[in-house]
């Protein structure tokens, strides 16, 4: 008997499929748990703060939906979407998009569901930064990939290293604006390059964009799908900029693909629910997001401060430390996360605990990594908790690290 397909028990009359098995629990999902623990300042989730949801907004929405079209609202509804917040989408976008290229999705992870089962057979060969969304991987992993990372550093994707494993990719997924986990943008040159060396080799790319509209300072540069339409696919969200609660996200395809998609989320589950779209829809006429978007940056470029301000204050470098003997960070331009790493001999999963025990949660990077993921990586989430709270969960993380290097002698970093 093929034991991948056993079932779980052998008191158990259910006989799992054998992708089952490459199905695993979300590592951020279960760490949330310890979250709910009373008192835990948590920089773990990638929750958008609930302060950011335009209630008054929504509320509108729904009486004037139910009021004016409730039928339609609540019956059954095409799968490609409802009509005019397809047209919206469009519009919204940078580059010269059909309404009939959009396709909504249950949120953007469906879309990503959608993409795995449309262009991934057992044993594709797929492309991923280092590290990249575990969301991406988990949805991608029971399709039976063979997944390779591609270097990246400060400016994103390493060209040299995209062409040398390029060939036979059926894609590569990439987040180029305000990446999760690191919060790093690609810089404008490396995306030029990124899409003319993908191009010459005919690699497509899977462009992820939920966080590109939550900058601070400035817009990030051109997205990757803008500059080469026919050889991408775009996916957008709606969790960030209004609500992750309605599930909706979309997906634009080129025509070649588009159809494909649209049956795939057929079988999923017919439609996105249409009374969440029309309420989407009515609530961004009249140009909605362009004034409340900067409302959310003006709040998260606080918090973001707040974060850095705390971590200079708690970690501060010491003479003569190289960044190895001491915790380092990047300044994220915009989105929801801030990358750390910790010094040489520490683990961030070991830290963890620690870090519990003092009042705050984060992270440990390795999970998203798809292959050698670096232990010594946390993710912090800076946009939930208030500034108050980010202070003292800094402070708490502070000790935390201190308590561990107190345990591991050779380290500089308390001398």
């Amino acid at each position: 008997m093929n034991t991948s397909t056993t079932n779980a028990s052998t008191n158990s009359p259910w006989m799992l499929a054998a992708r089952a098995a490459k199905m695993n629990p979300s590592v951020i999902r279960e760490i949330l748990k310890v979250t709910e623990k009373p008192g835990i300042i948590s920089f773990a989730g990638g929750l958008p703060s609930p302060k950011t949801f335009p209630v008054a907004e929504f509320e509108q929405a729904c009486a004037k939906v139910l009021r004016d079209e409730p039928q339609a609202a609540l019956q059954y509804a095409a799968s490609e979407g409802f009509g005019p917040l397809r047209e919206q989408v469009a519009a919204m976008l940078p580059w010269n998009v059909d309404p009939a290229q959009v396709l909504i999705t249950t949120g953007s992870q469906q879309g990503l569901d959608l993409v795995a089962k449309v262009l991934i057979d057992a044993g594709s060969k797929l492309l991923v930064e280092s590290p990249t969304y575990l969301g991406a991987v988990m949805a991608f992993t029971p399709m039976e990939p063979n997944i390779v990372s591609v270097a990246t550093d400060d400016d994103g994707v390493d060209i040299a290293d995209l062409k040398s494993k390029a060939s036979g990719a059926r894609f590569l997924y990439v987040l180029p604006n305000f990446q999760n986990p690191t919060g790093r943008t690609m810089s404008e040159a490396r995306r030029a390059a990124l899409v003319t060396a993908a191009a010459e080799r005919g690699l497509p790319l899977l462009e992820d964009n939920p966080y590109g509209d939550l900058w601070f300072d400035t817009p990030p540069p051109l997205g990757l799908t803008a500059r080469n339409p026919e050889g991408g696919i775009y996916l957008g969200s709606f969790s960030k900029v209004l609500a992750p609660g309605l599930r909706l996200g979309f997906v634009v395809a080129p025509k070649a693909v588009y159809p494909k998609l649209l049956q795939a989320k057929q079988a999923a589950d017919l439609h996105s629910p249409g009374f969440n779209q029309r309420i989407v829809s009515e609530v961004m006429k009249d140009g909605f997001l362009d004034r409340h978007v900067p409302t959310i940056r003006t709040q998260y470029k606080a918090q973001r401060d707040a974060m850095l301000e705390a971590l200079a204050r708690e970690l501060p470098a010491r003479p003569g430390q190289s960044t190895d003997e001491r915790v380092v960070w990047n300044t994220p331009a915009g989105g929801m996360f801030l990358w750390a790493r910790l010094p040489r001999g520490m683990n961030a999963v070991d830290l963890l605990p620690k870090a519990v025990e003092r009042g705050v949660a984060f992270v440990p990077g390795a999970p998203f990594y798809a292959t050698h993921g670096d232990p010594r990586t946390l993710r912090l989430s800076f946009v939930t908790p208030s500034v108050e709270e980010i202070r003292r969960g800094v402070a708490a993380l502070a000790r935390a690290i201190e308590a561990y290097a107190a345990e591991l002698p050779a380290l500089a970093l308390t001398a």
